[in-house]
């Protein structure tokens, strides 16, 4: 597996990357291309939230096992959106980032968008969803510290990430019918969603009550057993 050994050029891309050249792209892809090179742009995130994901760690044989246990809740994430109404994406997410790191978290939420829309439908979201639910995880992996101490902090948060999330994907829905940002009509949407967002966000309180113990339990005992 690549390794980055420059210490300046690793910092510069986990941070640069997320919070610069991804959104950078989606919105490229929005306002730019409006949507005809979606895969593409949505291929393009993937390969910044793995190059951020690899910036993350030092040692090779670290980094493979931590790119093992990142599959693995990839796979978890993707099997829990064929659930009707009720998605674990966003808990599963915030777990991977507590334990293995915000760029492990970034690359769950980002990979769990692109490859599960392989059976529900690509399209210019992907890269939205992608980036909102990437950052979810990258902050979940800053706020590590406080949000495995306090339970009701976790729940706080994945209470508004639900929010967040739907906020985000509301930013999509006005470029896309409107070709441009107008605050009217992004109010309007946020109402007309206020229904899901709320089913969402209290979805992620009840999956992460329900699998912060015991699926954070056994990823704390991986990474202290192998040294992750």
């Amino acid at each position: 597996m690549m390794v980055i050994k420059n210490s300046r050029l690793r910092t510069l891309l986990r941070y640069g990357l997320p919070f610069v050249g991804i959104p950078l792209l989606v919105i490229l892809g929005a306002l730019v291309f409006r949507g005809r090179q979606y895969l593409l742009i949505s291929l393009g995130v993937a390969a910044m939230a793995l190059l951020c994901f690899v910036a993350g760690f030092e040692r090779k044989k670290t980094g493979a096992r931590r790119l093992v246990l990142v599959a693995v809740m990839t796979a978890l994430s993707i099997a829990g959106r064929f659930i009707p109404l009720f998605k674990p994406v966003t808990a599963l997410t915030i777990l991977t980032a507590l334990y293995l790191g915000g760029e492990s978290g970034f690359l769950v939420g980002a990979l769990s968008a692109l490859l599960s829309n392989f059976s529900f439908g690509q399209g210019p979201w992907t890269a939205f969803q992608m980036l909102a639910w990437g950052m979810i995880g990258l902050v979940a992996g800053y706020l590590a510290g406080p949000l495995k101490k306090h339970r009701w902090l976790l729940l706080l948060y994945g209470l508004v990430s639900g929010v967040v999330y739907s906020l985000l994907m509301d930013v999509w829905t006005v470029l896309w019918v409107d070709g441009g940002f107008q605050g009217g009509m992004y109010r309007s949407v946020i109402l007309a969603a206020l229904p899901h967002t709320a089913l969402y966000a209290l979805s992620n309180v009840a999956f992460l009550w329900l699998l912060a113990k015991p699926i954070g339990e056994k990823l704390e005992r991986i990474r202290i057993k192998y040294g992750v």
